[in-house]
């Protein structure tokens, strides 16, 4: 499509030709003069004057070189996205019904276009509601509800009575209802389960990535609010609470009965103690390890994880150790004199 055709349809001012034919989007390094990319972050401005791209989206207040033309936004990854859209080709949609391959209980209740795939097992007491998929060699526990137009991918396993809701999305591998890991110890330290008796209940429009594993609870529920967003290789542990549109990014750790605010974004590899409550808005950086209550709002880091401030302060300390060893030999030297 022409450049100012797809101004006019994900808004922005453009800067350039508005007569280029655009045919798909690329990064900024990738893309050649028909694509359209976007920088959103300072620290690809050298990138973005060498690009080969048509058309680079950019904020409003950017003033780097670039060669392409320019549509200048607020929010340069919301019109990136929305050009993707444009150019992208849907994978098409599964066809309703029952492949002969399936397992499914005679008493499993299936909505209007649900689409159970090849060797699927569904077993007795399962609810599942209109137009969802549940594709490929996945297995759905007894007395399972799972929403409408929700998709589970391949080899996803959902056990005994987890509640999933509408316009939910988990990928390939994934675990939800396993047992917590929950054990009694005697005084010789020999371990005896104990039993996981409780659920999960994941909200409407949550997704969940590749190799998630969410522990049901040892009572009571493990429970993901509404839009949250999990990445891959998460573990999720029992009568964990996540709040509203969270986002939990890969490798992180959850132990369990620990509580997540609304809008919540746990970076990668960190690790959040059993029986710990974050509140709402936090920001928790890479790696950290939360070892105490985090108060709403907050940003932390390190391990154990302290405010932000504090963290860098320390770093900028433990740089100045060199110089500090060096001056006090001096002073020693001086004593011994």
């Amino acid at each position: 499509m022409k450049l100012l055709e797809l101004v006019e349809k994900i808004g922005g001012t453009l800067e350039g030709d508005g007569n280029i034919e655009i045919q798909g989007v690329a990064g900024i390094r990738e893309a050649a003069s028909s694509q359209i990319s976007f920088m959103s972050n300072p620290k690809y401005a050298s990138q973005a004057a060498a690009t080969q791209a048509g058309v680079v989206i950019v904020s409003e207040d950017w003033t780097g070189e670039c060669p392409a033309a320019l549509i200048r936004t607020q929010n340069p990854d919301a019109a990136f996205a929305q050009a993707a859209t444009l150019f992208y080709t849907p994978v098409p949609a599964p066809e309703p019904g029952v492949h002969p391959s399936a397992v499914v209980a005679d008493d499993a209740e299936l909505g209007e276009g649900v689409c159970i795939g090849p060797l699927c097992v569904i077993e007795p007491g399962v609810k599942i509601g209109a137009q969802s998929v549940i594709s490929a060699q996945c297995y759905i526990g007894r007395q399972v509800t799972i929403g409408t137009d929700s998709f589970l991918y391949p080899h996803v396993s959902v056990r005994e009575s987890v509640i999933i809701g509408d316009r939910t999305i988990i990928h390939n591998g994934t675990v939800v209802g396993s047992d917590g890991f929950g054990y009694s110890v005697d005084s010789d330290g020999v371990r005896t389960k104990i039993p996981q008796i409780g659920s999960v209940k994941i909200g409407n429009d949550v997704e969940i990535g590749a190799n998630v594993t969410i522990d049901r609870a040892r009572f009571g529920q493990t429970t993901i609010g509404n839009g949250t967003k999990i990445d891959n290789l998460v573990q999720i542990a029992h009568n964990v609470t996540i709040g509203e549109n969270a986002v939990i990014i890969a490798q992180v750790a959850l132990a369990g009965s620990c509580s997540i605010g609304d809008r919540t974004i746990i970076a990668g590899h960190a690790g959040v103690a059993g029986h710990i409550k974050v509140g709402n808005d936090v920001v928790i950086a890479a790696k950290t390890g939360v070892t105490k209550d985090v108060e709403p709002g907050q940003c932390v880091m390190g391990m154990p994880a302290v405010s932000e401030s504090q963290y860098k302060r320390s770093l900028a300390s433990v740089a100045l150790l060199p110089k500090l060893k060096k001056r006090l030999a001096a002073l020693e030297k001086e004593v011994r004199k």
